[in-house]
Parts: structure tokens; C-alpha cells; sequence
């Protein structure tokens, strides 16, 4: 991989999140924002893998969308297939459009290029009607609190939990966002208030620990967040603290919505503890004493008032409300 400037502001379309070029995926440096818009280009599919892995792109669509990219570099460049898909799969372990995309891919017929830009224009119009629908869950002067990144940056395109936001703000809902940094790698503070900003919706940053009182006071009217994977029972696995927001949200009497798309559904799934969870460096936490750092946690089905994802606003039971299909794109 290389890096390179990409020159000029960002605009968040889809082509410069990640694309596929003759002879390389080009992904938008996730790390290097807000201070530096710099693309990376990877030639190979493990390329690619070892991008998904260091978080150059993350958010569980857009890894998706890379993995497809990656799997049809493979096919152009005469790659063992088999061999790219499992290396591309095995990046990050909890986000279940990692193997989805990948078997759409396998499943393919012809242009396995044109397949991935399929791929992801579905996902970015998934993400349009997830907006949408989510919306219509907000009301006047709303100020919703978001976790982590669930924006294009992390869909590949317009966003889930942030299209939301960003589809109740336009329709004149949505007064003010508080952005959770999310620690220990700051996507809230770094990735979701650089999207709210050029998108000219007012938001504020604060301390994941900050999130209780703001409650207290009568200052959040909505949790919204993304998923990585979603069980069959509702089970939701995302960001790690996501679960302790949950856990805020009910003691306040605060509606907690999940919007993501059907390619995070996982019919293997049957509850949160079949979600393998990602334990990442320590160092990210720590590098002087002993750390853990699990990526995501789990948060119940019984903390979750909605989930919101393309077809529409599914309530409990989940279990009979979701639509769990192949999910095709």
C-alpha cells in the first residue's frame, strides 16, 4: 500500500470511500481524518484485507463494499480465489457483511467488477431508505447522541445511524447531535463530527463518559446507532460501549433505534452470544500497563425500542419483525 494526498475537500461520495480502478482499490485513509485527506491504494486482495484489518476503511458496510473490491482485484489479477476470499474475510471477525459480500461475490456471474459496483450502489441506496425511514422516528427539536462512526465513511456512502440523523435534520427535526467520541480510537470525535460539519448540522463532541448526565438533564432525546451484525432474536453487536448507552437510554426513558442495513443480519445468528467478538491491540488502549480491548459488545434485544433498516421500522419481538433473507443486493 501507498499513501497519497488526495487533493481537495472530500465530498463523501461513494467513488472517493473506496473504489475499484483498473489495477488497484482506492480507500479514503480513515485514520488520517479529519486533520488529512489521503487515499491509500492497495494492489492485491491482501492488500485490501490488511486495510480492512488496520482500520484504513471500517464501519460494517463499507468493509463489505472493500472486501468486494478486493475480491474482484483478485479475479483480474489472477489470484487463488479461494485463497483471496479467505483472507479477506478473516480481516475483522464481528462484522457479518465481511462474508456476505463475499459470498454475493462467490455467487457472482460475469463482470465481477460490475458485481461490486452493484454492491455498493445498493448499499448506499439501502442507506437512503434506512434515512428515511428512521426519520419518521425523530420529532421537532430532536438531539440525538450517536456512537462511533455510522456515516458514509462507515457505509460507503450516505450513512445509517448518521443518514438518519442527516434525513431528520432536512426535514427540519433534528435541533442538535451529540457526538460520543468513542474511545479508545476517537471515530465519534475524529470521523462522525467531521461528517456532521460538512454537512452543516450542529453537534457537539463529548467524553463517552458525559453521556449519563447530558440523560440527566434532559439533554438527549434519542440513542441512535449503527450495527456490525444483528442476531435473529435482535441481539445487536456494535461499537464497544454501545451496550452501556442501552443501559443508559432505558434508565432515562430514552428510545434507543438501531439502523443498519439487511446485509448486517445474521441468520446463523440466533442471539448476540453466537457474534464473535474482535479483541484489537491493547496498545490502542495502552501501551505502558495491561489492557483489553474488545471492539464491540452486545446489546440486548430488550434495550432496543427499533431497528430501523431498508424495509422499513421493525419493532418486538424481532425475532418475527426482521426480515432475514439472503439479502440479496
Amino acid at each position: 500500500m501507498r499513501p497519497r494526498f488526495a487533493g481537495g475537500a472530500v465530498d463523501l461520495r461513494p467513488e472517493e470511500i473506496v473504489r475499484l480502478e483498473e489495477d488497484h482499490v482506492v480507500l479514503l485513509d480513515q485514520r488520517r481524518l479529519p486533520d488529512e485527506e489521503v487515499e491509500v491504494e492497495c494492489s492485491s486482495s491482501a492488500e485490501v484485507a490488511e486495510a480492512i484489518r488496520a482500520m484504513v476503511v471500517r464501519g460494517a458496510p463499507a468493509i463489505g463494499v472493500a472486501a468486494a473490491y478486493g475480491y474482484a482485484l483478485a479475479a483480474r489479477g489472477g489470484e487463488d480465489l479461494d485463497q483471496a476470499a479467505e483472507i479477506l474475510v478473516s480481516a475483522r471477525p464481528t462484522a457479518v457483511n465481511l462474508p456476505w459480500a463475499i459470498g454475493q461475490m462467490r455467487r457472482a456471474d460475469g463482470d465481477l467488477a460490475e458485481r461490486a459496483r452493484d454492491l455498493h450502489r445498493a448499499e448506499v441506496e439501502r442507506c437512503r431508505r434506512m434515512g428515511e425511514h428512521a426519520a419518521g422516528l425523530l420529532r421537532e427539536g430532536s438531539t440525538p447522541l450517536t456512537h462511533c462512526n455510522a456515516g458514509g465513511l462507515a457505509t460507503g456512502g450516505y450513512g445509517s445511524a448518521l443518514g438518519a440523523v442527516k434525513a431528520g435534520f432536512e426535514r427540519g427535526l433534528v435541533e442538535h447531535v451529540f457526538v460520543d467520541e468513542t474511545r479508545p480510537l476517537l471515530q465519534g470525535g475524529r470521523l462522525t463530527a467531521w461528517e456532521l460539519e460538512r454537512a452543516g448540522i450542529p453537534a457537539s463532541v463529548i467524553a463517552d463518559s458525559a453521556a449519563g448526565s447530558l440523560m440527566a438533564r434532559g439533554e438527549v432525546t434519542h440513542v441512535i446507532t449503527g450495527a456490525d451484525r444483528i442476531a435473529r432474536n435482535g441481539d445487536t453487536a456494535n461499537k464497544i460501549g454501545t451496550y452501556a448507552l442501552a443501559v443508559l437510554a432505558l434508565h432515562h426513558g430514552i428510545p434507543f433505534y438501531v439502523v443498519a442495513p439487511t446485509s448486517t443480519l445474521d441468520p446463523e445468528a440466533a442471539t448476540g452470544a453466537d457474534v464473535p467478538i474482535e479483541e484489537r491491540d491493547p496498545a490502542e488502549v495502552s501501551e505502558r500497563f495491561g489492557a483489553r480491548n474488545p471492539a464491540f459488545d452486545v446489546t440486548p434485544a430488550a434495550l432496543i425500542a427499533a431497528i430501523v433498516t431498508e424495509e422499513g421500522v421493525h419493532g418486538p419481538p424481532f425475532k418475527e419483525s426482521l426480515p432475514f433473507s439472503e439479502g440479496e443486493a
